[in-house]
């Protein structure tokens, strides 16, 4: 049986799997503690700038993944730069950063549907972390993360052409809030965009913080490239296509809700954009929200699972991992045990609920910025090591990606030091990004007794180019 997963995810399901699951779901109803705490400027404008550090970031994906059409993206791309250590460190950030995400959904995706329905929440539960977690409600959320499952688990196309529809269903409803928004809204709604409180330069750069982890989930373009139906070049640009759109989106629709109702009201309410619109007198459009909330979650769900099983795909076809876990299902061409493997871990966190899963948010966004500076740090290497090799997109010059290698590296250090208003939270998440570094240290030591298979790894394509270059910078 071909270790080689199927070629059928087109061009519009594959930006639809980056832009799509990029653009989540909490953005929409937290704004309104955002807007409370920055201002409506601050978000927004911290989103335009977070949205020029990701583009930047994401021009060493971009070129990397031209070079490399393999599944597991950067997992690739650290071993031809850095070798076995650097696959397993780039498999460690992105997986902990994926993992986190999903095992928050889990009650996220229960938490959402209890708007409408409250009795959800209620009877019998339990409580962990200061949040109470109704049976009903968890039950709920494994119903979804089952689902889920079951989608990535038919194959790439098949979860391609779910997302695309889902995708097309988010641009819909936030063109309908965007266009109702500024043609009935004020400008006067959204100006002063300060409170008088907040500085303007400090607010937008504080809010970077946050809007980067809004703007994850574009890294499985390059994870899932091998199984695109399409010429490399296009999957540098889908990379980059795929944050412009979901920051754009970002930006409109939380522009559009500071437009059609004062925004410093809106800071009061507890759903913010939700809430906005049924306070100016929409409460359709209130729903409109409500719904974008819920398909940007599945999006995000759909996107997270299926590159998840693609980084543990890719370690096991290198050796790297137990060989079971490259194995392809015959007819869908997806990695089952892989997909088995990372289902059970996101319900094994997921029962924790939302109290919990926070500090594994926080410790997922240090560990997705690691894994942004290390993708330039990877680019950097292959360029010096492989002087002439080219693809279909190719950096002009290192400059962004190195800068926006330094800006995500400087991210994950701030969080690091104790003290700041943006450090992971001491003792709990400090903890947990420890007992993941275990866990790494462990994967390492097992793989450290079984030899890596490069032409297994990054295939004969990818192994021949790389001894051509070999021999022509030789020459």
């Amino acid at each position: 049986m071909s270790d080689t997963p199927k070629r059928n995810v087109s061009t519009v399901s594959l930006i639809s799997l980056g832009a799509g699951g990029t653009i989540g779901s909490g953005w929409i109803y937290t704004n309104s503690q955002f807007f409370a705490d920055y201002g409506a400027g601050g978000e927004i404008f911290g989103l335009a700038l977070a949205m020029c550090l990701a583009i930047m970031a994401s021009l060493s994906f971009a070129e990397l993944a031209t070079l490399f059409v393999r599944s597991g993206g950067e997992v690739v791309f650290g071993y031809v730069a850095f070798g076995k250590r650097g696959a397993l460190f780039a498999a460690w950030t992105l997986m902990g950063g994926y993992l986190s995400a999903l095992g928050f959904y889990v009650t996220a995706s229960s938490i959402l549907i209890a708007q409408l329905f409250p009795a959800i929440g209620n009877g019998p539960g339990y409580t962990f972390a200061g949040v109470r977690v109704s049976y009903f409600e968890l039950g709920l959320g494994i119903l979804i993360t089952l689902i889920i499952f079951s989608i990535t688990y038919r194959g790439a196309k098949l979860t391609g052409n779910i997302q695309s529809v889902m995708m097309v269903g988010l641009v819909i409803l936030g063109l309908v809030l965007m266009v109702v928004g500024f043609t009935r809204g004020s400008s006067h709604n959204f100006w002063p965009a300060f409170a008088t409180h907040q500085q303007p330069a400090p607010a937008i750069i504080r809010f970077v913080l946050p809007a980067m982890t809004f703007l994850t989930g574009w890294e499985s373009v390059a994870t899932m490239a091998e199984e695109a139906r399409m010429p490399a070049r296009k999957i540098g640009l889908i990379v980059i296509a795929s944050i412009v759109v979901a920051a754009t989106y970002y930006i409109g629709v939380l522009l559009s809700s500071a437009w059609i109702w004062p925004w410093q009201q809106t800071a009061k309410f507890s759903m913010g954009t939700i809430d906005a619109f049924k306070a100016a007198g929409y409460p359709i459009l209130g729903t409109v929200a409500f719904t974008i909330a819920v398909l940007g979650l599945l999006t995000s769900f759909l996107n997270l699972f299926s590159a998840s099983s693609r980084l543990l795909f890719s370690l096991a076809r290198g050796h790297m991992l137990p060989k079971p876990l490259a194995k392809l299902h015959p007819k869908y061409g997806t990695p089952t045990n892989a997909l088995w493997l990372v289902l059970v871990l996101v319900l094994g966190i997921g029962w924790l609920g939302k109290g919990a899963l926070v500090y594994f948010l926080d410790m997922g966004g240090f560990l997705i910025a690691l894994a942004w500076a290390f993708s330039a740090l990877c680019l950097i290497q292959t360029r010096r090591l492989y002087p002439t090799l080219t693809g279909g997109f190719r950096n002009k010059t290192l400059l962004w990606p190195t800068l926006g290698g330094i800006a995500a590296l400087a991210i994950a250090i701030i969080t690091l030091v104790p003290g700041t208003a943006v450090s992971l939270v001491w003792p709990y998440e400090y903890l947990i990004l420890g007992l993941w570094a275990l866990l790494g240290l462990a994967g390492y030591v097992w793989s450290r007794h079984h030899v890596v298979t490069a032409d297994e790894l990054l295939g004969t394509k990818i192994m021949a180019d790389l001894q051509a270059n070999e021999r022509q910078t030789a020459d």
